[in-house]
């Protein structure tokens, strides 16, 4: 049976020393229940304190997702577990087909985003995913490892320094294991695509002198198409077949009468004739999820030396493989003849007023005789190339060696650490500008009918591209504790450390990337390093019987940026055995990321709304349309810093109830900011006040990219229509966030004898305020809910047990008129039943979404529903089945 003590001791009791999360706010997380056993434990290290204590009621406000809770859930992956947590208020990053970052899953704790989101491993740092470079990716993190996930929502840089302003995120695995465990399920979602299969196995044998676990898992999650969901059935890029002045003024196809006409080419799967215009529908080959499967091999150890010492030893090493698909290439950017699209010289085959006596490949070129002695432009699909398809290969190699003792009247704790985070990526069916614009002059690549193209013609310029990303950390540790001595009311503890860490980055494009040569990619090099030494302590000091304070100092000094010192403090106080009172305050600071500092131009394809751009375009004002921009790096950055504030109570006033209710705020100021192309094109044209200094109108005649003016961040549009010809945009120091709002907990549990027990679990956080740079509050627009809450039920009667997970997200102002309440709440059921066989066997099956509920769409996603807060799965019926030794 399972232990029924309050979860957060019975945790800190199984995995001694491990449990370390952040910060040292001294607050409360509520109990199931309570027995007369939490007043034996030992003294132990309380979450978030590294010095241990024998009470462990009200250190923080920590939630603990416990290994039946994970298993209750339904979810095969750590991504998917905590992208359903109240606290990722605004959804997080999943796997992208397309996506620069395609393996990728994060979770961003109160809205803040993943970067400033600290996850550790059974109290270290999670390796840093080399693909992104500011973020650790849950996908490295099997979920068949996971004893339990710790979830602290208040700061912890004076305990863990960087990162760490939205809360902390600590996965602790399984270690006192003792079988055989042997797991397997499969998933069928109602729509068609993400199919998932899981399986593990986990060994582990103890002794006198030690104990060791091996575990090996897998987790496989089909691709998801976009043609297969029909929120986002539908694209129409004006990258298909269209033409334009050399002042980039769009010519429509003419009919007999002046009216819309024929354009040539504008054939095949996926091209929609429409007002003289060509469109293409993107949606048809491209996928919105990429598939995914993550293999893993995890080790951990300990060999007892004597009484007092011990080594041990946690190894990992993690393989993440990823397939998404793309709709073909666009011709943006295209880097030959300066003009930023195909160029079309008079006279030439391809040259829409060539008659077919010289040559002219166009059917319709009588439409088009107004320019048959200027250059014209194309906007081109390659759609007869193929579909651009990317594979991803993620290899996480993770060792930790240490030794934990006693030295007098200190315990200690020392050790080294090598993460390595191996990431290489290919995509084929890419476009070499500079060898297919010969071919296209010349008209050897008939662009009116490049589906009967020779295939060796296609094959000249069609190139596959590659991406080669590492992330290399050297970590050397040393931690001790003690009792420094007594007071009336109690003993002061002490506890104090240094961590020396070596960082090594790079993210290395293939030459003919680096060099702006690969048309339909996105992204570009960074590479850098840094050190990192840091020395920390922290002091508990009772004052009374029932009033203690703690408090942490941190100091942490960067090789690259500079220097940042960290306290908190923090007061509990229980006035009543049924009730404890806390308030915690604190500093923080988030350390620049190397591949923003570094990282060389990237292209991109926004989508602004730009009235100049749209008219040249041949659209009404107001449209929204597609831009080619560029991302550029920025060296000067500083570090953000942060101020977070907690009061709360926690209370427990019957055997089998128990709560807390906590009030936060976070201010971070000296915001890196990604400063976007609506936000450069409104600033420029005066229609907005947040703007980051060096702004500018670039040179249109400049070949892109240009980081010589200022900042590098403009526009350049053409003198004469207005349209932008190419836009930059990347990182600045800008403005502030301002967030607070309020977390609620509510636990029962019941034991009713031969009919069972149950056991409740509810919990909200409700985001009030979220201001950045002293700008309206937007909490409750779109993106941003108010509420995010989650019901957990679990019923056990003899050897079954049945789950119910609820979840709900609030209602959100539409995001494009915030003024009207136009996305409805969402909220979806989990159900799931158990059969403990007796032959030591467990079935499960159940069913996610059982009423089969859409996502919330939205018009203004591209993907036709917020991709981070919502799925588009549908109903999810799964069986598993694990079979113990």
């Amino acid at each position: 049976m399972k232990d029924i003590r309050n979860p957060l001791a019975a945790a800190i009791h199984y995995a001694l020393g491990a449990g370390v999360v952040a910060g040292l706010a001294v607050t409360a997380a509520p109990a199931f229940a309570q027995d007369e056993e939490a007043a034996d434990l030992d003294r132990v290290e309380v979450t978030g304190s590294r010095i241990k204590r024998t009470d462990i009621e009200g250190a923080l406000p920590v939630t603990v997702i416990d290994r039946e809770q994970i298993e209750f859930s339904g979810k095969t992956s750590v991504a998917d577990l905590l992208r359903d947590t109240p606290f990722n208020s605004a959804g997080s990053f999943r796997p992208q087909s397309g996506s620069s970052a395609q393996s990728f899953a994060g979770v961003s704790l109160r809205a803040l985003g993943s970067g400033r989101t600290l996850v550790l491993i059974d109290g270290k740092r999670a390796p840093v995913a080399p693909n992104v470079g500011a973020g650790q990716d849950l996908n490295s993190i099997p979920l068949a490892a996971v004893e339990r996930i710790e979830i602290l929502s208040d700061g912890a840089s004076a305990i863990y320094g960087s990162d760490a302003i939205g809360g902390v995120i600590n996965i602790i695995t399984r270690k006192d294991f003792t079988g055989v465990e042997l797991t397997w399920g499969t998933s069928d979602p109602k729509r068609p695509g993400g199919d998932r299969e899981e399986a593990s196995a986990i060994f582990g044998v103890s002794g006198d002198r030690g104990q060791i676990m091996v575990g090996v898992s897998y987790d496989e999650r089909d691709i998801v198409f976009a043609r297969d969901r029909p929120w986002s059935q539908g694209g129409a890029s004006i990258f298909s077949n269209n033409f334009l002045t050399s002042g980039f003024s769009f010519l429509g196809g003419q009919g007999p009468n002046g009216g819309p006409g024929n354009v040539a080419g504008c054939n095949g799967p996926g091209f929609v004739l429409d007002g003289g215009f060509c469109f293409y529908d993107f949606t048809l080959q491209s996928a919105d999820e990429a598939a995914t499967r993550n293999e893993s091999l995890f080790t951990r150890s300990r060999y007892d030396i004597n009484a007092d010492w011990s080594v041990f030893m946690n190894a990992q090493v993690n393989r993440v493989k990823t397939f998404g698909r793309y709709a073909p290439v666009p011709s943006s950017p295209w880097l030959v003849g300066g003009f930023g699209a195909i160029v079309l010289e008079p006279g030439t085959p391809n040259h829409p007023a060539t008659p077919p006596s010289a040559g002219g490949l166009n059917p319709f070129f009588d439409t088009y005789q107004g320019v048959a002695d200027d250059i014209v432009l194309l906007t081109h699909r390659f759609a007869a190339n193929g579909p651009r398809d990317t594979s991803t290969d993620a290899q996480l190699y993770d060792v930790d060696l240490g030794a934990q003792g006693r030295i007098g009247n200190f315990d200690v704790e020392f050790g080294m650490r090598r993460t390595e985070s191996q990431y290489t990526e290919i995509g084929r069916n890419y476009i070499v500008s500079a060898l297919a614009q010969p071919q296209i002059t010349n008209g050897n690549y008939n662009i009116y009918d490049p589906f009967n193209v020779p295939q060796d013609i296609l094959q000249s310029f069609t190139s596959t591209i590659g991406r080669d990303a590492n992330y290399l950390a050297k970590e050397f540790y040393a931690n001790a504790a003690t009792d420094l001595f007594d007071v009336p009311a109690g003993t002061v503890g002490l506890a104090f450390g240094a961590e020396y860490r070596e960082e090594d980055y790079r993210d290395i494009y293939d030459d003919l990337q680096a060099n702006g040569n690969i048309t339909g990619s996105a992204g570009n090099s960074a590479s850098g390093g840094r050190d990192l030494t840091a020395v920390f302590a922290e002091v508990l000091v009772p004052i009374l019987d029932n009033l203690e304070l703690s408090g942490a100092l941190r100091y942490d000094d960067y090789s690259d940026f500079g220097d940042a010192t960290s306290p908190k403090l923090a007061l509990r106080y229980q006035p009543l055995d049924i009730l404890t009172l806390r308030a915690s305050w604190g500093e923080g600071f988030r350390a620049p990321t190397l591949d923003i500092l570094s990282a060389r131009p990237s292209f991109s394809a926004d989508s602004v709304i730009d009235d100049p751009t749209c008219v040249a375009f041949g659209q009404q004002p107001g449209c929204e349309t597609q831009i080619t921009a560029f991302v550029i790096s920025n060296p000067n950055l500083d570090a953000e810093d942060s101020e977070q504030f907690n009061i709360g109570a926690a209370f427990e006033p019957f055997d089998w109830l128990s709560g807390s209710v906590d009030w936060w705020k976070i201010e971070v100021t000296n915001r890196v900011a990604a400063i976007g192309a609506q936000q450069i094109i409104n600033c420029l044209n005066g229609t907005s006040q947040n703007c980051p200094p060096g702004l500018s109108n670039l040179d249109p005649s400049l070949s892109p990219p240009n980081e010589t003016v200022g900042q590098g961040l403009g526009v350049a549009r053409n003198p004469d229509t207005g349209q932008i010809v190419y836009l930059q945009r990347g990182f600045a120091s800008l403005g502030t966030i301002d967030t607070e709002g309020f977390d609620v907990n509510l636990r029962g549990n019941w034991n009713f004898g031969e009919l069972g027990s149950l056991r409740v679990d509810a919990q909200g956080t409700y985001t009030a305020t979220f201001e950045v740079d002293s700008g309206a509050n937007v909490a409750g627009d779109a993106g941003l809910p108010r509420w995010r809450a989650a019901l957990n039920t679990e019923y056990r009667i003899g050897d079954f047990a049945f789950a119910w997970v609820m979840n709900y997200i609030d209602d959100q102002n539409d995001a494009l008129d915030p003024n009207l309440d136009g996305l409805p709440s969402w909220t979806t059921h989990d159900l799931q039943a158990n059969w403990y066989t007796p032959w030591n066997g467990q079935i499960t099956v159940g069913v996610d979404n059982v009423a089969n509920k859409d996502p919330v769409l939205d018009p203004g996603e591209g993907r036709g529903f917020n991709f981070s807060l919502y799925d588009g799965y549908g109903r999810i019926p799964y069986v598993r089945y694990k079979q113990s030794f």
